[in-house]
This record gives structure tokens, C-alpha cells and sequence, in this order.
């Protein structure tokens, strides 16, 4: 199955544990973190703005990768990942789409406030307290362009509220795919 099934949102919208749980029912499909690259790339070359998504690089390989993988192993993909710049969006999903590989587009609404509550209770580096909160400090300043963002996202994306149970929005986008696992 040529498919990916990509999860985007705001930071501490619930990407990463809605992956978990399509996982979890669809063991099958392999989970595919963009941002792995983008680390890869950070540790690499500059980047000027502090945002690898801005590096044209980032956004080819990704689409390579998920090729790459889609090609060797014929499984489908499951990425979370944030991508709100339209440009940047219509570029990875325009690449894939050239590849011949369907692209089912999520995108975990939640407000701001919700948000900001999310990440002031997650930890990203525990044994580093000046590190977790930079990285805090970061995804919170980053609420206000993502949830603007829902607004110029391409015209198929599918909208989900994120404040629902993991499990029902697990279900919802599995009956969209079309894919029938257990709960």
C-alpha cells in the first residue's frame, strides 16, 4: 500500500500519540519522523534560521525517505510531523504526490491555550532543565503561526479536533483511509 497517512498540528497538539495509537492497531505501517532528518541535517550543516525547514535540502530528503521507504519495504507510512508554511507543505505533498504516493493529510486542531498547557507538561530533556525549557519556550512561541497555519493548509486536509480521545480520532482516520484493524 503506497500510502502515507501524515499527522500535522501544532506543537503539543497529540501528533506523536496519535501515531502511537494508529500503530499500535496498524503494526504493519512503518512510523516515519521527518524531523529525525532534520536533526541528521542540524548536526551536519548551518542553519541560519534555526528552523531546518527552511533548508530545501530538509524538505527533498524528506520526500526521498519516505519514498525511499515506501519503495524497499511496500508498507504504508505514518508521519507526524508539524508543517505549517503552505509553500513548504505543497512542496513535500506535491513530490510525493509526482512519486505516486497517496498522501491522506490530518490536522490536529486544538486551541492555544490547550496548547500551551500541553507543552508546559511534557518533558523533552529531562536530565537537562536548561535544554527542556528552551525547547518549551520554542514550540510555545510557535502556537500562534501553527493554529493560523489550519487556514492555508492544502484544500484536502482533513481537520480533526484534538481535544477528543486518541482512540476515537484513531478510528476516525483509519475509516477515512479506509483500513479495517482491531482496536
Amino acid at each position: 500500500m503506497c500510502v502515507i497517512i501524515w499527522v500535522n498540528g501544532a506543537f503539543g497538539s497529540g501528533k506523536t500519540t496519535l501515531v502511537g495509537e494508529l500503530h499500535r492497531r496498524w503494526p504493519a505501517a512503518l512510523v516515519y519522523d521527518p524531523e529525525q532528518i532534520g536533526y541528521v541535517l542540524r548536526d551536519i550543516v548551518d542553519v541560519p534560521t534555526g528552523n531546518f525547514q527552511d533548508l530545501r535540502l530538509w524538505r527533498r530528503q524528506v520526500v526521498s525517505m519516505a519514498v525511499g521507504l515506501l519503495e524497499e519495504y511496500e508498507r504504508p507510512i505514518l508521519a507526524p510531523m508539524t508543517v505549517v508554511n503552505p509553500q513548504y507543505a505543497a512542496e513535500i505533498f506535491g513530490a510525493l504526490g509526482e512519486a505516486g504516493v497517496a498522501v491522506h493529510h490530518f490536522f490536529l486542531k486544538v486551541p492555544s491555550e490547550v496548547l500551551a498547557r500541553r507543552i508546559d507538561a511534557r518533558s523533552v530533556a529531562p536530565h537537562d532543565p536548561e535544554r527542556d525549557e528552551a525547547a518549551r519556550r520554542w514550540c510555545k512561541a510557535q502556537i500562534a503561526h501553527c493554529v493560523a497555519a489550519a487556514d492555508t493548509l492544502p484544500t484536502d486536509t482533513i481537520f480533526l479536533d484534538g481535544e477528543r480521545p486518541c482512540q476515537k480520532l484513531a478510528d476516525e482516520v483509519l475509516t477515512h483511509v479506509g483500513v479495517s484493524v482491531s482496536s
